[in-house]
This record gives C-alpha cells, structure tokens and sequence, in this order.
C-alpha cells in the first residue's frame, strides 16, 4: 500500500530542496527521520514535516506501523515564481526571480 504527502509552495528553489530529498530515497521511513535530524539545512525541515505528515498518513488511514514503512519515493518539483524587479543602471530594470517548489514523499509499505 502507498501513502504519500505533499507540501506546496515552499518558498526555496527547487534545486536547494532536492539535495536533501536525495539522500533520504529508498530508506527506511525512521531512519531517514533521524538522517533529517542531524541535517543543518532549511530545507531539511520541509522534508522532515513532509515525512512526518506522510508516516501520520500511513498510521492514521491504513492502519500501517511506521517500522514497515519505506520512502519509495522523495520528489521536489518547481512551484510557482514570483517575479520582481529591481532598478538598474540607466532606466533599465533586473528581474528578480523568488522561486518555490513542492515536496511529495511516497510511502510503501512493500
């Protein structure tokens, strides 16, 4: 059985996030709940509030244990971006891109 959370529009580029969310794909759900802890990133506890939102999922609406369960998946994909700008040399102007992304964790426990 699958179970998964999702967290949207974290105000972190993408990119940031799936360095943490690599390292926790295809471990043990407690296991990576103590990897995350010991990780000194912002976005490691998005990904650790993602996890923990699934592994309630699992224990809450299908009766599974947490000790059963597996990161099958851990996916971070583009949200959406604010645009900005700010005032350049000669009239002109930069744009300023604050981007964000989603977080899905994808729970099995196969």
């Amino acid at each position: 059985m699958e179970v998964r959370a999702i967290t949207r529009n974290i105000r972190m580029s993408a990119q940031k996030m799936r360095e943490v969310t690599r390292q926790i794909h295809g471990l043990n759900a407690v296991q990576a709940q103590a990897i995350l802890a010991a990780v000194p990133r912002k976005s490691a506890f998005w990904v650790a509030k993602t996890l923990k939102s699934a592994i309630a999922n699992a224990e809450n609406n299908n009766n599974l244990k947490a000790e059963t369960l597996r990161v099958k998946a851990a996916l971070t994909g583009t949200g959406r971006t604010i645009k900005r700008f700010i005032p350049k040399a000669r009239g002109s102007a930069g744009p300023i891109l604050k981007r964000s992304c989603n977080v899905t964790i994808v729970l099995s426990d196969e």
